[in-house]
């Protein structure tokens, strides 16, 4: 009976996926028939049974799921909706680790996964970054036995390290966190003429806001004052409505000197004074410590 079912919601699924694709193709793509689509697809495939499960032996409904979840997700990107395209990376992640073996691999997967990294960073989420990062791509060997255990993780039979190296959609914001924990904010910012995707443009705009907002913060409690040219130097803008709008919203005043001042944001601290010789010691205590455990 349920494959009776699965092969009608088959047959109803088909000629709406190929409108699907048709208008996903066109150049620009028709972003609200798309989404009407899509949502009459994703109803399908729920009462049809095309999401990933062990009972389910056809992979014919399980490639067209796919297919439409990938669509989705760059439907949601185009329309700026993330948490439409956290919610399809999510349906996506089973077809891409728990079905290698049942489907063929989608060309894709890794555009997709990498999206889904950029997406982690633009939102400061760094800690999310390293999980999804270390479940993609921590290599497991059986054949020497060197098996790595991850935490928060699933044991999976993982990509190599080669991946990250070699696969552009999945070095680019690996690289990108690298910048950002080294603090080499020039690099993030040249980064962005570099996209391996048009899609990545996206994400990149708001992980470059995310940036300037940290360095504006940084500059009112580092500077008592700014010029205007050197502050659109440090925040790295040409255009001079962007600091405008960056001034606004962190409630900086231009003054006749066409500077701004942040003396009222400096914080004065009544003892100023370091302990630097409980801290050595502290160190140094710390270090004895670290040596005996290792």
């Amino acid at each position: 009976m349920a494959t009776v079912t699965m092969d009608a919601k088959l047959k109803e699924a088909i000629p709406l996926y190929e409108k699907l694709k048709n208008e996903w193709g066109r150049k620009p793509p028709n972003v609200g028939k798309t989404d009407e689509l899509l949502n009459l697809l994703k109803n399908l495939f729920a009462e049809g049974g095309f999401y990933p499960s062990d009972s389910n032996e056809d992979t014919r409904g399980l490639h067209i799921a796919r297919d439409t979840l990938e669509i989705a997700a760059q439907c949601a990107i185009q329309k700026g909706d993330i948490p439409a395209f956290e919610r399809a990376l999510a349906q996506l992640k089973p077809f891409y680790f728990d079905l290698e073996n049942r489907i063929p691999e989608s060309p894709y997967r890794y555009l997709l996964l990498g999206l889904n990294l950029l997406c982690l960073l633009s939102q400061n989420r760094l800690a999310d970054f390293h999980t999804v990062e270390n479940y993609i791509f921590i290599e497991k060997t059986k054949q020497n036995m060197n098996i790595y255990f991850l935490f928060l993780c699933k044991e999976l039979e993982l990509l190599t390290p080669k991946v990250i190296q070699a696969n552009p959609y999945i070095k680019h914001p690996v690289s990108l966190e690298q910048y950002l924990m080294e603090g080499s904010y020039n690099k993030v910012f040249l980064a962005k003429g570099n996209v391996p995707s048009p899609l990545f443009t996206f994400f990149m705009d708001i992980l470059l806001n995310t940036i300037r907002d940290e360095i504006a913060f940084c500059m009112e409690k580092s500077y008592r004052q700014v010029s205007l040219n050197e502050a659109a130097r440090i925040l790295y803008l040409n255009n001079p409505e962007e600091l405008a709008e960056i001034t606004k919203n962190h409630g900086w005043k231009l003054a006749s000197d066409q500077s701004f001042h942040f003396a009222d944001n400096q914080i004065k601290h009544e003892n100023e004074h370091i302990p630097a010789d409980e801290i050595a010691t502290q160190m140094i205590q710390y270090a004895r410590e670290m040596e005996i455990i290792i």
